[in-house]
């Protein structure tokens, strides 16, 4: 155990007091554990923070996520040692050593902590609880605009939990981009607007980069020695990790990237990793920035005019709609097993290509490089290529899940669960979603450039060159056409398969057989370079 020291004021020493534990997670001087103290001077405040190397080795983290969490941990730490909080920093094997230390060095009455946004975490803090010699209080996190009671008094009774509905009341409850009782610009959505293809000669914007520092350097110098077997790239690493570095961010954003975002928010384009996306939530989920922040500044922004309300709405949406609907969910749902659903029944295990990027459908090969690069990839590229791929072809929900988890540079078990299960492979089977995201290969031609550069016709359903995506996709609807029979938006979907030749049916099924056999060969099997990772 390797603890940096914590500049403690001498009155502290032998003074029984309130400790704060601050979580990778919980990056901001507003959040509720320092928040619930601020009567007191912060000399008066201990402060421990803990990288744990067993948390790091508990799942294949891609390495940029790594430097990340721990980088801006570092840089919070400085942060709060400059506001005078004696701050104690330790790099440790897990977190019941040096919370047990740092209660006795303080003689601590008891310890604050902003509950954990993920479930597992909040079962380990349970567990520690009992060895340590004081207790931990925990307060409701708010890093979230819906308190998670609110969203669970929401939802009860209801006969549906449509996002539209919990957006809608978030739009009224907070006034955003309303008039009076009434949206702004006379709808509440704008999504008809925001769905062009990529556009041949649009030059996008490059994103902000932020070259590592010395406690940044250090970090990626930790990472390559002790992580270097993890996935993902290391080199190149740029993205923010202060709050004064997210907020230029969020800057750059509104004014560079939010004028042109709403009609390609769902656009792919090979060569292009960013388009207009916001690039932000990484930085909402560390705690960097918080929700109210970036919706007051998009807001903000179209009030001054030149913004398409298109552009704002379909971004305001994403962070007042999806991600607080989703944390809802996740609330309501995991207590009752959310995260073991498997609607379908799926069992194939992940391919390897995953991991190895080595396939020969460009959209997967384009999106999964892409993600080896920088632990990043936009929403539509998750939900019409990743989780479109592992639904149609019957892949295991919780297998997806966790690959989401360690190679996704924002990913937590609160953004993981509901978006991969309930929205990517409707594991849950309606709960969030009215119909299966699935899609055959011609979504991928309307909405990107992949299918040009492709070996794969992306027209035909079988045969040598058709595209696995449009076999699999019929394939997909053929084996659950009497379960999908009962959603109202698939009939005519379904239909198509009441027209088909038996013939036609049979070389799909056979097709779709073989395909997975050629196209993950090795599925399910070690990949040696993970030989290391606890999983």
């Amino acid at each position: 155990m390797r603890t940096v020291p914590s500049h403690m004021a001498p009155s502290q020493v032998g003074q029984a007091c309130t400790g704060v534990w601050i979580l990778g997670d919980q990056l901001h001087l507003q959040q509720a554990a320092l928040v619930s103290l601020a009567a007191l001077p912060p000399p008066q405040i201990p402060v421990i923070l803990i990288e744990s190397s067993r948390w790091a080795e508990g799942r294949n983290y891609h390495q940029q996520k790594l430097v990340l969490v721990w980088s801006a941990m570092r840089h919070f730490a400085q942060e709060l040692r400059n506001l005078g909080y004696p701050v104690t920093y330790v790099e440790s094997e897990g977190f019941t050593e040096p919370l047990q230390a740092w209660a006795c060095q303080y003689q601590l009455e008891q310890i604050r902590l902003m509950q954990p946004a993920d479930f597992p975490f909040r079962a380990e803090v349970e567990k520690l609880a009992s060895q340590l010699p004081c207790p931990i209080v925990q307060l409701e996190n708010n890093h979230f605009l819906w308190r998670g009671e609110e969203f669970i008094n929401w939802a009860k009774g209801r006969k549906r939990l449509l996002m539209e509905d919990f957006y809608r009341e978030g739009r009224q409850r907070w006034q955003v981009l309303m008039e009076g009782d009434k949206p702004l610009g006379g709808r509440w959505n704008y999504d008809k607007e925001n769905r062009k293809p990529p556009k041949a000669g649009i030059r996008y914007p490059a994103p902000l980069h932020f070259p590592p520092d010395a406690l940044t350097q250090a970090v990626i110098k930790k990472v390559k020695q002790c992580y270097g077997h993890h996935f993902g790239a290391l080199e190149g690493f740029g993205w923010a990790v202060t709050r004064a570095q997210a907020l230029q961010v969020l800057q750059h954003f509104i004014e560079v990237r939010l004028p042109h975002f709403g009609p390609w928010q769902d656009a792919m384009q090979s060569g292009e990793d960013f388009l207009y996306h916001s690039l932000l939530s990484p930085y909402l989920n560390l705690g960097l920035l918080t929700p109210q922040e970036v919706i007051a500044a998009a807001e903000a922004a179209y009030s001054k005019g030149g913004i398409p309300i298109a552009s704002v709405e379909g971004f305001i949406r994403q962070i007042l709609g999806w991600r607080e609907y989703m944390r809802g969910l996740y609330e309501y749902q995991m207590p009752m097993g959310y995260s073991q659903h498997n609607f379908f029944g799926h069992t194939r295990p992940l391919p390897d290509f995953f991991w190895t990027t080595d396939t020969d459908l460009n959209c997967l090969r384009q999106t999964l490089k892409q993600i080896h690069r920088h632990g990043y990839a936009h929403h539509i590229q998750r939900l019409m290529i990743l989780s479109n791929f592992a639904l149609i072809s019957g892949i295991q929900p919780q297998a997806v899940e966790a690959w989401f988890h360690d190679v996704f540079i924002d990913s937590y078990d609160w953004v993981m669960q509901t978006n991969v299960l309930g929205m990517g492979l409707f594991a849950d089977g309606g709960l969030l979603a009215s119909k299966p995201y699935a899609a055959s290969a011609q979504y991928i031609h309307k909405m990107s450039d992949y299918c040009r550069n492709c070996r794969y016709n992306h027209s035909e359903k079988v045969g040598e060159q058709a595209c696995p995506f449009n076999t699999f996709y019929w394939d997909f609807l053929l084996r659950h056409r009497s379960c999908l029979a009962s959603s109202g938006r698939m009939g005519l979907v379904l239909a198509h398969l009441n027209r088909m030749q038996p013939e036609l049916i049979t070389q799909i099924r056979a097709q779709a057989a073989a395909w997975w056999e050629r196209l993950c060969p090795t599925a399910g099997q070690e990949n040696p370079s993970l030989s290391q990772t606890i999983r």
